[in-house]
């Protein structure tokens, strides 16, 4: 009986690292230069988006471009200040253009760590759940750093999305998160707001369409960073989702959640080491 041919396995995934930077200059560096740590072919590009910034962000990125040698990377500036989840949307609909099959959102503060996606990349993960979420708050994660008042005020209000979600949230948003073109292509993320609260409409769109996600454990570390989060308006914004969510649900299906209509979220190239095209 003859021997049966060996059969190479194929990685068919076409994943895109979004890079959402603002004011984070002193850290993208390193974040970039991380990149090479990773095996080569675990990801197919990585865009670093500039959600205009004042301190140089773009030009700091540029600098450390002929380093990484890991994979292609392309430096790009909004054509507007969008936001965060602005810049989710500017980042989604290259992808979607593009053809990848998943983003993973890496923030470029160098708070989060790529490495610790891996696992569950190896695992295949990615390929049968809708979204696969950093957690800091769950068993194995680790936040050096991270202060005892924020430790419990992000588990109070883990408690209260947990509530309203009918399933165990542990993180409302960390800055390492993997999503599936289910997620990227959804039309409704387009009226999720574009400021910090995206994170929040976004989790509870994935309960309120059963989408499938999980948690994973990631290591959490602050050093030179500078927070633009402004903890009570925040903490009362957030409520307010929640309430929204639970009391008024099909306005937070249908409603428009933007206090800016942007018809499209368009960015510029500044540099990149190979030729990417630019989605118009």
């Amino acid at each position: 009986m003859g021997q049966a041919p060996h059969t190479e396995v194929v990685n068919r995934d076409k994943i895109l690292i979004f890079i959402p930077a603002y004011n984070c200059a002193p850290q993208i560096g390193r974040v970039l230069r991380k990149l090479n740590n990773v095996p080569a072919g675990t990801f197919a590009e990585a865009l670093v988006l500039d959600n205009q910034s004042k301190d140089g962000t773009g030009d700091a990125a540029t600098a450390v471009l002929p380093e990484v040698t890991s994979l292609p990377v392309t430096i790009a500036r909004n054509r507007a200040n969008y936001g965060l989840g602005g810049s989710h949307k500017t980042a989604f609909a290259y992808a979607a253009t593009h053809g990848f099959t998943h983003v993973v959102v890496l923030h470029g503060d160098d708070q989060g760590n790529i490495l610790d996606l891996l696992p569950v990349l190896a695992a295949g993960k990615h390929r049968t759940l809708d979204a696969c979420l950093g957690s800091r708050f769950m068993s194995g994660s680790k936040t050096p750093g991270y202060s005892l008042f924020r430790l419990i005020g992000n588990r109070a209000f883990n408690l209260l999305f947990s509530a309203a979600a009918q399933r165990w949230v542990t993180d409302l948003g960390s800055g390492l998160n993997l999503f599936g073109k289910a997620i990227f292509t959804d039309p409704d993320v387009f009226h999720y707001s574009d400021d910090l609260r995206f994170n929040c409409y976004l989790l509870l769109g994935l309960t309120d369409k059963k989408r499938k996600f999980t948690f994973f454990p990631i290591t959490w570390s602050e050093e030179d960073q500078i927070s633009n989060v402004k903890i009570f308006s925040q903490a009362v914004k957030t409520l307010e989702i929640v309430r929204e969510f639970v009391l008024r649900r099909q306005f937070f299906r249908t409603g428009e959640h933007r206090s800016v209509l942007h018809e499209s979220y368009v960015f510029d190239i500044v540099a990149s080491n190979r030729t990417v095209e630019n989605p118009r």
